[in-house]
């Protein structure tokens, strides 16, 4: 019986862009195991009321249900451990820890380059919501909050210099394979190219290179969601 993912969706229920459900999604393909994704909105609170709190990702194994990607991902490495490691064994894990707090900062810093850009892809009904809890945030309109992008986009590319002399010398941040580390970030950039055509990476930037290879893994599971081909 396939597992049952909560997963943020536009209008198109076609094109899901959370990228902490996308961290999951990676993770449940690394470890084999099948999933039936449920398109899932902003307003949708009452859907995932068993979950105790109301946002995704949630997942439903049989009777559990689990929130939160980094609690989602000890649960399938402890759940499943006779499947492929998220990790890499046990020193990975508060290794893994670090760097899906990294990916937290990422979204952070991606926000102000796409906040008015996920307006524009959103359900009617959760349009509204979206505005009032983000400007709310930000202290001013989306559009005044994503109006000098443009200058800002070089600050934010330096700003990956770590990630990017790493991804010099090695295919993925986990080595010769993907690990939880590499899904915990490339969430940040797939969230970005679900709902923006906005060109965060430089097509000539190994970060951008390392993106590819992450889109084609699993028969391109992340390749073939609905985007743009920035």
């Amino acid at each position: 019986m396939a597992l049952r993912l909560y997963d943020l969706a536009g209008a198109n229920p076609e094109r899901r862009f959370s990228p902490y459900c996308w961290r999951i999604r990676l993770a449940l393909a690394h470890k084999e195991l099948p999933i039936e994704t449920i398109p899932w909105r902003f307003t949708d609170k009452e859907a995932i009321a068993p979950s105790g709190q109301g946002r995704v990702p949630v997942l439903v194994d049989g009777e559990r249900w689990i929130a939160d990607s980094w609690p989602l991902a000890n649960y399938l490495e402890d759940a499943y451990a006779d499947r492929p490691s998220l990790f890499g064994g046990l020193a990975g894990r508060p290794l893994s820890r670090f760097y899906s707090c990294l990916g937290d900062t990422l979204v952070a810093a991606i926000f102000p380059f796409v906040a008015l850009d996920i307006l524009d892809v959103l359900h009617e009904k959760d349009r509204d919501y979206f505005r009032k809890t983000r400007e709310e945030r930000v202290g001013t309109t989306l559009e005044a909050f994503t109006a000098d992008r443009e200058q800002r986009l070089p600050a934010f590319r330096a700003s990956l210099a770590p990630l990017r002399v790493t991804l010099k010398d090695q295919p993925f941040v986990g080595g010769e394979r993907p690990l939880y580390a590499d899904y915990a970030l490339f969430g940040s950039f797939q969230w970005c190219r679900c709902i923006s055509d906005f060109q965060l990476l430089a097509p000539d930037d190994p970060i951008y290179a390392w993106r590819g290879r992450m889109l084609d893994l699993y028969d391109g599971r992340a390749g073939k969601a609905k985007g743009y081909p920035v």
